[in-house]
């Protein structure tokens, strides 16, 4: 039986039973084998694009005896699926820049899926853009730390054109509880649930992405090109307002 890392784990978790998934980006399809072994899944699609992990994939596949229920192909993105043809998409393990750009690419192929289920390395703001200006519900955020990295996992949910216009709500600019307004772009950011409920890791997280700004900023002040100086401003009122979010939590966390 294949025993999974806690990142993959809590994706695991999250597919609902009876589904038919298409793990993008596989690896060494251990995902799939274990929903399989788990009896969690009726069918699923290992897709990998790299030769050395697709093989690796088409290896696991074969020696747990699963050649019946996963499917292990080689092609980019959604490509290695057929419209209609799951239910479930999982991603992990890339930024969400990169991920973003696989799911637009492949939106013709996202008929009859019910949950993406997606875990940006870095950039998850992209991935939450996306998924709501494609009319996609974000159902749910985790953060979890494993091996010195720090991992979100965010789930969502297809919804009917019909409600689209209701998923703004959850993007409104708020005021949080110690007076620090957040900006439609900062929950982007952020994470709405993360800042509605805070765990410690994500505090942590975003204490190290201010170190990584302050970085950004100190470079762009060793120039005076105009751009620069406009560039570190950005960067400082960025610092300050993520600054004053986290402060705010803080005060308030139980």
């Amino acid at each position: 039986m294949v025993k999974l890392s806690k990142r993959l784990q809590m994706i695991a978790d999250r597919v609902p039973l009876g589904s038919k998934v298409a793990d993008i980006g596989s690896d060494h399809a251990l995902l799939p084998t274990y929903l399989a072994q788990q009896g969690i899944i009726l069918f699923a699609v290992a897709g990998e694009v790299n030769p050395g992990p697709f093989e690796a994939a088409t290896r696991q596949v074969l020696e747990s005896g699963l050649s019946k229920k996963i499917s292990v192909r080689s092609g980019d993105g959604l490509a290695v699926i057929e419209a209609g043809e799951v239910n479930v998409i999982t991603i992990a393990g890339m930024g969400g820049s990169l991920m973003a750009s696989i799911l637009e690419a492949g939106k013709h192929k996202l008929q009859g899926v019910t949950h993406l289920i997606l875990q940006p390395n870095v950039g998850e703001d992209h991935v939450r853009r996306w998924l709501l200006q494609q009319g996609w519900n974000l159902e749910s955020e985790t953060i979890l730390e494993e091996d010195g990295k720090i991992y979100e996992i965010l789930t969502a949910i297809a919804v009917p054109d019909a409600e689209k216009d209701t998923l703004n709500v959850l993007y409104a600019e708020r005021q949080l509880p110690g007076g620090v307004r957040v900006s439609k772009e900062r929950l982007l950011q952020m994470g709405p649930y993360f800042i509605s409920e805070a765990p410690e890791v994500w505090f942590i997280k975003w204490e190290s992405e201010l170190k990584k700004l302050a970085m950004i900023k100190g470079q762009l002040q060793l120039s005076s090109a105009e751009a620069s100086v406009a560039k570190a401003e950005q960067v400082g009122q960025e610092m300050k307002e993520i600054k004053e979010v986290l402060a705010c939590l803080q005060k308030v966390k139980p």
